[in-house]
């Protein structure tokens, strides 16, 4: 006789928890005539059904191909299990498990729903700033533990009201089971206050701070993951005075528009690039400024870009529907510091900064900073993943132990392993001061508590003095793994596509521990993720000055001119040997001639710094990567033409850059402006390491190119190296998930380590 009834347990594993998952599985359940129960556990999601084989079938198909939005199943382990008689379906009370293996969700953007909700003057929640359901609000900043209910989220603080309760309760309520559920009567609530932490008393406190924005002033304004510093993108005076009170000269800040249509207004935008805008995860995204630039200059100076995004909290809409074209949104902090979260801090960090301070009480348990992604070569590339997108992982191909890798100094993140996932944390930034390393220090407690991970493994850079590799060296009990910067690099490319054995590698950046003394940077590795061999690199220059070399690039243009041409450099007419006086150019190049505190380097990034100095283009930089990128910048969009290009033969082959410096000293001595010369650059580069790679595919008979390192970031140069390398037959791979920059290198840090401690 058939079976007309029977019983399965089925244990799901993804992100399936506070993004409505559960409301989801009891009306599939109850629509498929089901009975049983649906429990959030550290282990994942298990849901016990009964009923007819067949309509559990049916159950089981819908589960993966109807999930909700922002559900992400990775794995449903299904088997029988013993009828036990439910009266219908229910959702169970939440319970722990030894093993926690469940995924968190992102903060996501308010959902169109809450929004027309918010918007709607009879809508209870008319104008509430933390309107929220299940298919949106915030989730990783919030949570402080597993599994993922109100108790263990900073929404602890507010009790549900009667209302708001039946909403949570009823299981056709699109805030059934939201743990962030609240309106006014209940939910946390915003308050005005001046500089002096005196209260403003304003019947509308949004209302009012946009009035203030409007005057010129510059607010606080707490958000999702941090404090935002805001001020009114239109007016250049309120621009240039956020900038002096931030310290931040020169580099770019990012706008936030009230909707596409306005955005369009001041920058192009194609199909992918509004795609991304309105994306649920609201990152900012590079757009090319619109001429006539209707933003004040200040925005972004001396660059053809844009970084633009649209509101993702119900607050932001609220403050934008006051009619500005654009706000600078940029991070509630001052140069190299930490985003502000906590309101005290705030009030105490910002107070220079900020005139009024729109604040709220909900508390946020871990700082997140924007995304920022850019389009280049076809594709979507990040510049640093952060909110919206972490803590999404990274699935790998095979399982590993469990590992901790410490990332690098500049834009820092770390990476846990739990079995066949790689977890990056959301950008912590450059760990060159105590308030950041402490944030580095809480981030690692935190991913441990909600991952439940106690790893076996620590990984860090080779560089002794990093902070991560201090951090890395004081903890006891686990073995250490001191990891190469450019090898780590490119096994991150491996591990995002799934890559084995070797390849080669082109790791080009700005700075990289050397294990043979030098600065790397400019890197062609065979490399799988046990091992490398350095077949090719940048013939090595001096860095006068060492650190001050980065900051003052005029040096590194001394120092290949020097290179280039000897003392015969002296006989050049050229703006870097006067700008800075006669008898300070002798004495840098006395520097390097004598190797007085001169290290030497093979850095692509100091190459681009040198090209921009002795273009006249930049001698000194206010931020990371100024100079390369205004080259970038000025490169005009029809040269085809490149400069002649020489490598030297040995083990390692060494790249000259000399010939390349003399074809830029040429064109600027014969008046070839200097976006002719900034194109012939980027496009010797292209042909020379395409030229490079078929030169290495000959004698190691390899065909597969990894692109790593911060250099990658350039779209001129990322452009034209694919094609180039594809249409020599390779197979290319560049970051797509994970940033190019140093914000990814955690991730090969982490295979890394676990294949040699294996």
């Amino acid at each position: 006789m058939a079976q007309t009834y029977g019983a399965k347990r089925l244990l799901v594993n993804g992100i399936v928890q506070g993004v409505g998952f559960r409301p989801f599985v009891y009306q599939l359940a109850v629509r498929h005539g089901l009975k049983g129960e649906v429990a959030n556990t550290s282990a994942g999601v298990i849901i016990h059904i009964e009923g007819p084989p067949e309509q559990m079938r049916a159950f089981e198909s819908d589960l993966t191909e109807k999930s909700p939005p922002l559900a992400h199943i990775v794995e449903i382990e299904s088997q029988p299990d013993i009828i036990r008689s439910y009266s219908g379906f229910e959702i169970a009370r939440s319970r722990g498990a030894a093993a926690m293996t469940t995924l968190i969700s992102p903060d996501v953007a308010v959902c169109g729903d809450c929004l027309a909700e918010m918007f709607d003057p009879a809508d209870r929640r008319f104008g509430y700033p933390f309107i929220n359901c299940t298919n949106c609000g915030p989730r990783y900043t919030i949570i402080d533990d597993i599994p993922y209910d109100r108790p263990k989220t900073s929404m602890r603080h507010f009790a549900m009201c009667a209302r708001c309760q039946a909403e949570y309760n009823d299981p056709a309520n699109r805030r059934f089971h939201a743990q962030p559920n609240a309106c006014p009567a209940c939910g946390p609530h915003i308050g005005l206050w001046d500089g002096r932490r005196n209260r403003v008393d304003a019947p509308d406190p949004v209302a009012r701070a946009a009035e203030l924005i409007r005057e010129g002033l510059i607010l606080a304004v707490k958000g999702l993951g941090g404090y935002h510093l805001a001020a009114d993108a239109t007016q250049p005076e309120a621009v240039d005075r956020l900038r002096q009170r931030k310290r931040r000269e020169e580099k770019p800040f990012a706008v936030m528009s009230f909707d596409l249509a306005t955005i369009r207004s001041y920058a192009v935008t194609g199909p992918e690039e509004e795609k991304l805008l309105a994306s649920i995860e609201r990152p900012i995204v590079l757009l090319a400024k619109r001429q006539p630039f209707v933003l004040a200059e200040a925005v972004a100076p001396r660059n053809r870009y844009v970084g633009a995004m649209l509101p993702y909290t119900p607050l932001h809409y609220l403050i934008l529907r006051h009619g500005f074209p654009a706000l600078v949104m940029t991070s509630g902090n001052l140069s190299e510091e930490p985003i502000a979260i906590d309101n005290d801090d705030a009030f105490e960090r910002l107070a220079g900064v900020a005139d009024f301070f729109l604040v709220h009480n909900r508390d946020i348990y871990l700082r997140s900073d924007d995304s920022v992604v850019r389009r280049a070569a076809g594709a979507t590339r990040f510049m640093r993943r952060s909110r919206g997108y972490v803590p999404v992982p990274v699935f790998l191909k095979h399982k590993l132990p469990p590992v901790l890798a410490c990332g690098a100094e500049l834009k820092n993140t770390v990476c846990i392993t739990r079995g066949n996932q790689a977890f990056l944390s959301q950008h912590i930034g450059d760990l060159e001061n105590l308030a950041t390393y402490e944030f580095f220090q809480k981030t690692v407690a935190h991913m441990r508590r909600i991952l439940a991970v106690r790893p076996e493994i620590i990984a860090c850079d080779m560089h002794p003095d990093y902070l991560s590799t201090r951090w890395a060296e004081e903890q006891a009990g686990m073995p250490r793994v001191r990891v190469q910067h450019h090898h780590a690099h490119i096994v991150s490319g491996l591990a995002e596509f799934g890559i084995e054995g070797p390849v080669i590698g082109l790791a080009c950046d700005g700075t990289g521990y050397g294990p043979d003394g030098t600065v790397w940077g400019g890197e062609v590795l065979v490399a799988d993720v046990r091992g490398f061999e350095r077949v090719a690199h940048l013939a090595c220059v001096s860095m006068p000055g060492s650190a001050a070399a980065i900051k003052e690039p005029w040096r590194m243009g001394l120092s290949y001119l020097h290179d280039a041409f000897d003392n015969r450099m002296w006989d050049l007419d050229l703006p870097v040997l006067r700008e800075n006086g006669d008898a300070k150019a002798r004495l840098i190049v006395e520097m390097i001639e004598k190797q007085v505190n001169s290290p030497r380097t093979s850095s692509m990034g100091r190459l681009f710094d040198g090209v921009a100095a002795i273009a006249g283009l930049r001698g000194r930089v206010n931020y990371e990567g100024q100079a390369a990128m205004e080259l970038e910048m000025a490169a005009a969009d029809d040269t085809d033409s490149a400069y002649d290009f020489a490598w030297q033969d040995g083990e390692p082959l060494r790249i000259l850059p000399a010939p390349i410096i003399r074809g830029v000293v040429s064109d600027l001595r014969d008046g070839v402006p200097v976006p002719v010369i900034s194109a012939r650059f980027h496009n010797s580069l292209v042909r020379m390491l395409s030229d490079l790679c078929v030169l290495l595919r000959g004698r190691r008979g390899l065909n597969r190119v990894v692109l790593s390192g911060g250099v990658f970031q350039n779209a001129r140069l990322l452009g034209g190296l694919i094609p180039a390398l594809e249409g020599s037959g390779f197979e290319v791979y560049s970051h797509r998930r994970v940033p190019t920059n140093d914000g990814g290198i955690a991730l090969g840090q982490a295979l890394i380590a676990a294949a040699i401690s294996l």
